[in-house]
């Protein structure tokens, strides 16, 4: 038996049977409309709920066929299953579609800017971070400039500046971190020291400690952070998060998808997963929308699709299937066809133009709020710094990197490393203002968790396992959904499982 048969005899197989009709009066129905029925076919009809009604149906759109099967009778029961769930639900699906549209707020993101990269243009942008994140730890630190230390010698001192340099010593570890009066070395030793290990330059954090002669010695390393008593922000409405998607892959996994918007639609053989999508109402898609031309190496060899529109066309075709009253909200990632570094505007109006009414294109990062609900989305990029760079922190659990990004308050600190980021006057990846949910991709993996108050989603891929990625030894976790209902978030796999 396969899937369709499976999905629909069980739904068909517990109702009750409500008009009197037998097989023999079934096949005599439809031998006066020009088909013949197999046995099986016509004691399926005897089981439903409206037989008359599934004859019209089956008739409908069996068009040339001459012997009607038992496959042609549960495509019938589906097609009528949907159609009842349109009628049901279409005031309500008209008022929600107009809801959503007024309710997918963009509070920040950036659409467009030009960047030079001159001198003075990289003293502007790191200038703003040092300022955007000193306000955040002056409600927790009282510092003093580095210019003005040499007054408290010997002294307990604190200090806001950015991380210029770590340097690793026998038993201690030497932190130089700058302001805009000067530069300082400060001493991590025992606890400190481990801190001072995992810093990875280019943030701003606060120490505290005392001076002795042109140092400090550490007595506390304090990162702007999350206050700790966060609570979970319960939602009346679910989204459904996704990412990677990668369509024009040879590797796109199709089928796989295919089942993923079968339940969005309400479609699913498990009913209880249908409960679950109809309370979906955004779709959140955070970047690499279309694999991309020339990312990497020799990567025509992967495409099945290797014209960047047509990988956009087929996008859209993709995403046209999910039903209307869901707000699908698209940003970019590394391997779309926008600038590759960040902050990163939304897709030009050329593809935008190719998807559905409603799809809302954004920027990557972009900050929303759904209905109340603060959610930040960010491709994720940075985490191969993160992960590089803390050896307690691994792919198999993305959401533990995440964490760095939001106790750092900024979504790419470390400069000049393998996410380029572009100096504009303003540094927008700072992460000012606490969501309630940051929802990032890139990694291939999936991991959720909840810290301090924010729900931290990863949400895994739609593409198989490259030749690219098993170079670099990246096993990917695909087809994995979370879903965020209430107060929780979990996972809903379509890889089988």
């Amino acid at each position: 038996m396969n899937s369709i048969t499976l999905a629909f005899s069980m739904s068909v197989g517990g109702q009750r049977v409500v008009k009197n009709i037998d097989a023999v009066t079934v096949a005599k129905k439809f031998l006066v409309r020009g088909y013949n029925i197999s046995p099986e076919a016509a004691k399926l009809i005897c089981s439903s709920e409206d037989p008359e009604a599934l004859i019209e149906e089956v008739c409908r759109i069996a068009k040339n066929k001459f012997i009607i099967g038992e496959e042609d009778v549960l495509i019938a029961i589906q097609v009528m299953k949907r159609s009842k769930y349109i009628k049901e639900e279409k005031k309500e699906t008209h008022f929600l579609q107009v809801k959503a549209e007024q309710t997918v707020k963009v509070l920040k993101e950036v659409k467009s800017s030009i960047v030079e990269g001159k001198v003075e243009d990289f003293v502007a942008y790191f200038n703003s971070r040092l300022e955007k994140i000193s306000k955040i730890l002056r409600s927790r630190v009282q510092p003093t400039q580095i210019k003005n230390l040499g007054r408290f010698r010997g002294e307990s001192v604190s200090i806001i500046g950015m991380v210029s340099n770590v340097v690793e010593r026998k038993e201690y570890f030497v932190i130089e971190l700058e302001d805009q009066t000067g530069s300082i070395n400060c001493i991590a030793d025992g606890k400190n020291a481990e801190v001072a290990r995992e810093l990875l330059g280019d943030e701003v954090i606060g120490v505290t400690g005392t001076l002795r002669g042109n140092s400090i010695l550490v007595d506390r390393i304090i990162f702007p952070d999350v206050p700790v008593n966060g609570e979970r922000k319960q939602i009346d409405f679910g989204i459904a998060f996704i990412s990677d998607t990668h369509f024009g892959s040879k590797d796109f996994l199709e089928e796989k998808w295919k089942k993923f918007v079968e339940w969005l639609n309400c479609e699913s053989p498990d009913e209880k997963l249908n409960k679950i999508a109809e309370k979906i109402r955004y779709v959140i898609l955070a970047g690499d929308i279309v694999d991309g031309v020339g990312v990497y190496p020799e990567q025509e060899k992967e495409l099945a699709i290797i014209d960047i529109y047509q990988q956009y066309e087929f996008a859209a075709e993709h995403l046209d299937g999910i039903r209307k009253d869901l707000q699908i909200v698209v940003a970019p990632g590394n391997h779309d066809a926008v600038r590759q570094a960040e902050p990163q505007p939304p897709l030009p109006k050329e593809f935008e133009s190719l998807f559905p009414k409603n799809v809302v294109n954004v920027g990557n990062p972009v900050f929303l709020d759904l209905n109340g609900l603060k959610v930040l989305v960010y491709h994720g990029r940075s985490l191969d710094d993160i992960v590089t760079k803390i050896p307690r922190l691994s792919y198999d659990a993305p959401h533990k990197g995440m964490e760095e990004l939001l106790k750092r308050r900024h979504l790419c600190p470390l400069y000049g490393s393998r996410s380029p980021i572009a100096p504009e006057k303003e540094d927008n990846l700072v992460i000012e203002e606490i969501p309630d949910v940051i929802h990032s991709g890139h990694v291939h993996t999936f991991g959720i968790g909840f810290y301090r108050g924010v729900f931290l989603v990863n949400s895994s891929t739609w593409q198989s396992q490259t030749e690219f990625q098993k170079k670099v030894n990246l096993k990917p976790m695909p087809c994995n959904v979370a879903v965020y209902i209430g107060d929780k978030i979990g996972k809903l796999s379509f890889d089988g499982g």
